[in-house]
């Protein structure tokens, strides 16, 4: 092996980074190592089971000398469940690289440094998802049925019993499913549960690729009875999900922002941001940084159920939300008349390819909010000086992609990136979510 590196032998070194995907790297005979489980600053044994050009893979024996910011997992599924990246390494210390992150690819991508680093968003480190999708299998080796995430690095699904990330309420969700599901005719028909909770509801999506019998169905009904959750079931594409009972409530969680909470209702397949807790301090430190006025018209792109539109509706004068799902829209129209909001306009336009837009886009705005999906908004940024706005607030979920439409907007829109930082929106994971704000030129 070049420098001298033996597969498979056992070696040691020390670990100097962090990757990415949450791996330690170290560097022998001037190549990367990753090593899973690693931190940085420990001096590590190791061995390499997988040689690349550039880099090699290796599997940690033994750490040595520990990291200062190491941690015992709380979960007793961490290495082998993929859900989870870094509960070995301490919440604060997964904030700070997640910042490094953030930092680097601005300047790397964007070629843009923030002129002040905001304070990180941070909520309960445990017990904070509220949407997850769950496989489901039926092991014909192991006789039984495993529920949950895929292992970690690997195609098949982990062996757990509960999950320490979900909701108290949920988080034995993978043993209860599987036990559920290990009684049913259809187990070998039904691949996965999507999940999703509201502040007093919650509902499980079962996705069936069979037809569902009468005693399989009570079985679901006497499931969601005992559990207290809502029950739908999943045949094809997202319109073919059904509730069990038409009658069921619309799940639903709130805003606390004064002058009183809002209510945002949502359907069991509609986006909502995964970590309640971490959402309330979003919505509230956009608004801090978009400091938008009585006198303001506000553009909120990718504005989904009008999560960020309706508490900017009681600050500004008129807020136009736009969004490419025509289903969100409907919901997030009626949020707005279920809070009394009136100053509200949503449209249904695809923002993601570069196309012509509504006449909506060819008007202006004093503030502009955004909250794309990973593949950012490139196509919109060209828009910006058009627009007018002087102030905008960019909430991302892929420090990439911000990174690469920052440059866009420094660089030929005549913005100055006056502030960014991150949120820990999920703990425990690889994920940066992240805030970026713009000021116009003088």
């Amino acid at each position: 092996m070049a420098g001298g590196v033996n597969a498979g032998a056992p070696l040691e070194a020390e670990i100097v980074g962090l990757a990415h995907d949450g791996r330690g790297i170290a560097r022998l005979g001037g190549k990367a190592v990753f090593i899973d489980g690693a931190l940085p600053g420990e001096r590590v044994r190791f061995c390499v089971f997988k040689r690349r050009r550039h880099m090699d893979e290796a599997r940690l024996l033994e750490v040595l000398v520990p990291s200062a910011d190491r941690v015992q997992p709380k979960c007793e599924h961490f290495g082998v469940c993929g859900g989870c990246a870094l509960q070995h390494l301490a919440p604060a210390a997964q904030l700070a690289a997640k910042q490094s992150q953030l930092l680097e690819d601005l300047q790397r991508i964007g070629r843009v440094r923030p002129q002040r680093i905001l304070e990180p968003l941070a909520g309960p480190a445990f017990g904070y998802r509220r949407r997850a999708r769950l496989g489901v299998k039926l092991v014909h080796k192991k006789g039984r049925v495993l529920a949950g995430f895929r292992e970690r690095r690997g195609a098949y699904l982990a062996d757990i019993r509960r999950c320490e990330v979900l909701i108290e309420e949920l988080n034995s969700l993978p043993q209860d499913l599987a036990v559920l599901a290990q009684t049913l005719s259809i187990r070998e028909h039904l691949p996965q549960v999507e999940v999703a909770a509201g502040d007093e509801a919650a509902a499980l999506v079962f996705r069936v690729l069979a037809p569902l019998g009468e005693e399989d169905r009570a079985k679901l009904e006497a499931f969601g009875a005992r559990r207290g959750v809502q029950i739908y079931v999943q045949s094809g594409g997202i319109d073919t999900i059904r509730p069990l009972h038409p009658t069921q409530a619309a799940l639903s969680y709130s805003l606390d922002l004064p002058p009183s909470p809002l209510q945002i209702a949502f359907g069991p397949n509609d986006f909502i941001q995964v970590n309640r807790d971490l959402n309330r301090l979003l919505v509230a430190a956009a608004m801090e940084q978009l400091e938008a006025g009585a006198g303001d018209t506000v553009l909120d792109l990718f504005c989904g159920l009008g999560n960020f539109t309706l508490p900017l509706a009681r600050r500004a004068a008129r807020v136009v939300g736009v969004e490419g799902d025509a289903g969100l829209v409907a919901k997030a129209e009626g949020n707005s008349l279920r809070n009394g909001i009136a100053n509200t306009r949503f449209i249904a336009a695809e923002l993601l390819e570069a196309h012509p837009l509504g006449s909506w886009a060819s008007e202006v705005y004093d503030r502009v909010l955004l909250d794309p999906p990973r593949a950012g908004a490139r196509a919109l940024m060209e828009r910006m000086s058009h627009w007018g706005p002087r102030r905008v607030v960019y909430i991302s979920c892929h420090p990439a992609s911000l990174a690469r439409d920052a440059g866009i907007l420094v660089q030929s829109q005549g913005f100055d990136l006056i502030a960014a930082g991150v949120m820990d929106m999920f703990p425990h994971t690889t994920h940066v979510e992240s805030m970026a704000v713009f000021e116009a030129r003088a």
